[in-house]
């Protein structure tokens, strides 16, 4: 035998190759719910096209970006209500915006509502880490939670020093709870450089409510590892 530590309940596996299992196992069901969450995402069951074409026919959506004036972006209702529960309240119901077929989106630019818009169509999206800022905003306000989970999971993959404390703040704002957990993980981790951070000192005085919750997160922690040590 060349691996003398062997799995009781499976005879012929040792433990080296059994972790090596168990860990592709791990990743191949993640890659599967992640397609099975995609494949969700852009299913339209619940919707006829045939039966619904005359009533949702075709939309306008405008980024009414302060800075510039932006060309319209066409997309179909049938898709809109499909994906977005805000978008479905607007189409379906009787708001302005099912009337005109016109949906003006507020403080957002042409480049982020275009690449909003495309994902709602594909489930994919040219990302980087201010786009994926933008596209999180969009996604908590207009409910689109298969595109929030996936900026989410982005911003937490660029997790670093000079970033822990930006992203943990747009997490709070925007309900991003993996988010939010992944750098507040991170702060804790490294309390002590973060709280020499200027962007930290700036953080008590905008937000002093954010901080505490950092700070009793922190000692509640250090309070349970205190109490384990005392208990061996």
């Amino acid at each position: 035998m060349t691996c003398p530590r062997y799995i009781p309940h499976n005879a012929g596996i040792c433990k080296k190759c059994w972790d090596v299992k168990t860990e592709a196992e791990r990743e191949l069901l993640e890659e599967l719910n992640v397609l099975k969450a995609k494949s969700d995402f852009l299913h339209l069951s619940s919707i006829n096209h045939e039966n619904n074409s005359k009533s949702f026919t075709d939309v306008v959506l405008i980024a009414s970006d302060a800075e510039a004036v932006t060309p319209p972006i066409h997309a179909h209702k049938i898709v809109l209500v499909s994906r977005s529960p805000v978008f479905k309240a607007m189409l379906e119901n009787e708001m302005e915006e099912s009337h005109r077929s016109i949906i003006k989106i507020n403080e957002v630019s042409y480049e982020v509502l275009q690449n909003f818009v495309n994902y709602l169509y594909t489930a994919e999206a040219i990302v980087d880490e201010q786009m994926a800022c933008d596209l999180l905003i969009m996604s908590e306000k207009y409910q689109v939670a298969y595109l929030k989970r996936q900026c989410e999971k982005f911003l937490a993959s660029k997790l670093s020093l000079e970033k822990y404390l930006k992203f943990y703040v747009l997490a709070h704002q925007h309900n991003a709870k993996h988010l939010l957990d992944a750098a507040l993980t991170k702060i804790i981790t490294n309390m002590d450089m973060v709280t020499k951070r200027e962007e930290y000192k700036e953080l008590v005085k905008s937000d002093p409510h954010l901080v505490l919750n950092i700070h009793e997160t922190y000692f509640s922690l250090y309070v349970a590892e205190t109490s384990t040590r005392s208990t061996v």
